[in-house]
């Protein structure tokens, strides 16, 4: 799940970044970008992966 956000948060920082769209600073690409490695690095250490069964 969280690697489906990192990618929707790449793909938008792409756009901001390829459109030159002029954001305030909370939304820059940048801090995007940085948003989507923070999902891609949660899902990498297994946070937010799906279901899971627990015995």
């Amino acid at each position: 799940m969280l690697g489906i956000v990192a990618a929707v948060l790449f793909f938008v920082a792409f756009l901001i970044n390829a459109a030159d769209l002029s954001t305030n600073d909370v939304f820059s690409s940048t801090n995007v970008m940085l948003l989507g490695l923070t999902a891609l690095a949660l899902h990498v250490a297994g946070i937010g992966t799906g279901w899971s069964r627990r015995r």
